[in-house]
């Protein structure tokens, strides 16, 4: 090898070996600095603890929740420390009012949430030492499409006869009928045996094997937030309904002696004459509740399946007097002032609907109609016998009792 180039290869290795040792010298620089920041770190962690609050502030639903509850799922609450301040609003800034406990230990709305709305909360707090701990959470209440409303009867505060059933209808299908029964709750200050029985997937009706007891009080209790009454779709309501049973008014409708009996509390205060459905379109057989009551309403017969070859209703009366509903399907007991007087009593003329003699214009005082009509309220009962048709259908208006009690109790969920 020329001197040349073992001078050459001695540079290279120099350079290498350099290189190695520079290398060398900064990885070990490397570990040392990284160390050293780690352990500064951590002090300044551990520092910062030190001085930050106690206070631990939960707030419910979870930052990010979806389908969250409108009326449970909104809280704030704080351990070791008080909150000073709660701010919840909806996503456009609108402000929530809310209330927080004696102890400002805890914060809650004072309203109830609406549906398918995002929600910003703000909360502060301070421990013992007065240092103060903040929390921020954002969720969406359950939406319309992801939650059921069951609409009821009777209404709240109300007084109804002994026959009126609590009957629910939901807004959506309820594939899981167990789960929502559970929820709800009927109990009478009688202490009558209350049962439910689904006739579809979004009607639940209540009663008691007998009659409601007069004067007694019925409470029916929702506790359906948060229950999931089909995939996906949950329960929003959280109420507790009151009515009042008043006294037992029962009616017995006779097609053959074309006569109607009124009872009070057993005994017979009224006998009025009636007409009932023709031969051709009989009444219903049966139990029926009074589900509404009309001082005049339209009648039309194309709305119920009574229509001339040009299709238009057989009759259409736009001021029949003193009107109270017994089916969904159009059976009413009513007042009459365009038949003779001469047929109350003697003949059925009637399209099924029973008619007793009246004035138009819905202000006799003095016709069996508006008698009937004023001592009656919703939930009284009327039985119609021997017409020669069906019995009415338990499902068709408030008409249950029409079901024995082992087939209703058949119809429970759970």
């Amino acid at each position: 090898m020329t001197d040349s180039k073992r001078r050459r290869g001695l540079v290279a290795a120099s350079a290498l070996l350099g290189g190695v040792l520079v290398l060398t010298a900064c990885s070990g620089s490397d570990d040392k600095a990284s160390g050293s920041g780690q352990s500064s770190q951590a002090q300044a962690d551990e520092a910062a603890a030190k001085k930050s609050s106690k206070a631990d502030i939960t707030i419910t639903p979870k930052d990010g929740s979806a389908n969250a509850s409108i009326n449970n799922s909104a809280a704030v609450t704080v351990s070791k420390g008080t909150l000073t301040g709660v701010t919840m609003t909806t996503a456009d800034g609108t402000a929530v009012a809310g209330a927080l406990s004696a102890d400002k230990t805890s914060w809650k709305p004072t309203a109830q949430l609406e549906r398918s709305t995002t929600y910003k909360v703000a909360a502060e707090a301070k421990d013992s030492a007065g240092l103060v701990a903040h929390e921020n959470a954002s969720f969406t209440t359950v939406s319309p499409a992801n939650s059921f409303i069951g609409t009821f009867t009777p209404e709240d505060g109300s007084t109804v006869g002994v026959g009126m059933p609590v009957s629910i209808n939901f807004d959506k299908q309820i594939t899981d009928k167990a789960a929502v029964q559970k929820g709800i709750t009927v109990t009478s200050s009688s202490g009558q045996e209350v049962a439910c029985h689904w006739f579809s997937t979004q009607r639940m009706d209540c009663r008691p094997e007998d009659y409601w007891k007069e004067n007694s009080t019925v409470t029916l209790k929702l506790a359906l937030d948060g229950v999931q009454g089909a995939s996906g779709v949950y329960g929003v309501q959280q109420k507790t309904v009151t009515f009042h049973i008043g006294r037992n008014q029962v009616s017995y409708v006779d097609a053959q002696t074309k006569e109607m009996k009124v009872t009070q509390d057993g005994k017979t205060v009224k006998t009025i004459p009636i007409s009932a459905g023709s031969p051709e379109n009989k009444t219903y057989n049966g139990v029926m509740v009074m589900s509404e009551k009309f001082k005049e309403t339209r009648m039309n017969g194309a709305t119920v399946g009574f229509t001339d070859s040009d299709g238009k209703g057989e009759y259409d009366i736009k001021d029949v007097p003193h009107a109270i509903r017994l089916t969904s399907s159009g059976t009413f007991l009513h007042g009459n002032y365009w038949g003779a007087k001469s047929v109350f009593g003697a003949v059925n003329t009637s399209h099924g609907c029973v008619g007793l003699s009246d004035t138009k214009g819905a202000n006799d005082t003095s016709t069996p109609a508006y008698w009937m009509y004023s001592h009656s309220i919703v939930g009284d009962v009327v039985v119609i016998s021997h017409t020669g048709d069906k019995t009415v259908a338990p499902d068709n208006g408030l008409n249950g009792w029409n079901m024995n009690w082992a087939d209703w109790k058949a119809g429970s969920a759970v």
